[in-house]
């Protein structure tokens, strides 16, 4: 298996890189596309970095926000056969508060209605295909984290704070061990992990790949979650995009090698 960065905030070897996140998936035959970015930028490295977008077998969306989704019109220009992957719950009603300002930071509007041919909603555990799953979040509460983090859902009858049940977890069966993709990890990369390990039991966890949304966090917040990663058990952890510089570094102090920086063009492989 292997997962070759294309779009990520780190530039790398003259490829551009811009807020959002994007990741080639090659595990088992099959062409696998994490998220478009926040451009069609993604189309670009695939290109210099010699990976198909017409080749992509199933396309997943981590979560309905912009950095993420905003490719996603570029996508289906490029590639006629995939479906894409959305959790249920993705509607185009995300948004950023500060103050009493309310920002749109959701899905491309439209696309929904545009592409629903193509589009799939999962609910629940989904398969994918053999040894490749789609798992939602199973941690109560996690409407606290959408307040603290200043987001916020609009609904019919007013706001509501995010509980992120429009994000899921993209996980791959290796010999290894399991691989988990959570591109922004908004419910928390621990809970993430532990949400991971009660769905497969017994099976050892080998990484968690993603942005863990802890820029601008305290010092000590983040050194709280870098225990928790480690009580885990987790084996590697790859970040960037939300992570942030400052808290990628408190990780690396915190848990040594077993972190490592995720930037555009990076390749990563289990087998």
């Amino acid at each position: 298996m292997k997962a070759t960065v294309l779009v990520d905030n780190i530039s790398n070897g003259g490829l551009c890189g811009e807020w959002g996140l994007s990741i080639y998936i090659e595990y088992e035959g099959k062409n696998i596309l994490l998220d478009t970015g926040a451009s069609d930028l993604f189309l670009k490295n695939a290109k210099e970095l010699g990976k198909e977008i017409e080749d992509v077998d199933y396309a997943v969306l981590s979560h309905a926000h912009y950095d993420h989704s905003d490719g996603m019109d570029a996508f289906f220009k490029h590639n006629e056969k995939a479906s894409f992957y959305l959790r249920k719950g993705s509607k185009e009603n995300c948004y950023g508060k500060k103050w009493i300002f309310h920002k749109y930071i959701g899905l491309p509007k439209g696309i929904l209605e545009k592409q629903k041919e193509r589009i799939i909603f999962a609910e629940g555990d989904t398969s994918l295909c053999q040894g490749v799953s789609l798992i939602p979040h199973k941690t109560a509460g996690l409407d606290e984290i959408g307040r603290e983090n200043h987001m916020y859902i609009r609904t019919g009858s007013g706001w509501a704070a995010d509980d992120f049940s429009h994000e899921q977890s993209l996980v791959f069966d290796t010999d290894q061990g399991l691989v988990i993709f959570n591109s922004c990890s908004h419910g928390g990369a621990a809970n993430i992990i532990h949400e991971i390990k009660a769905t497969y039991p017994g099976k050892t966890i080998c990484a968690l790949v993603g942005g863990f949304h802890i820029f601008g966090k305290k010092e000590a917040e983040v050194r709280r979650l870098a225990q928790h990663i480690k009580d885990t058990g987790v084996k590697e952890i790859y970040t960037g995009h939300c992570t942030g510089e400052r808290s990628f570094e408190i990780l690396k102090e915190e848990l040594g090698d077993m972190v490592h920086q995720l930037k555009v063009g990076l390749e990563m492989e289990w087998l």
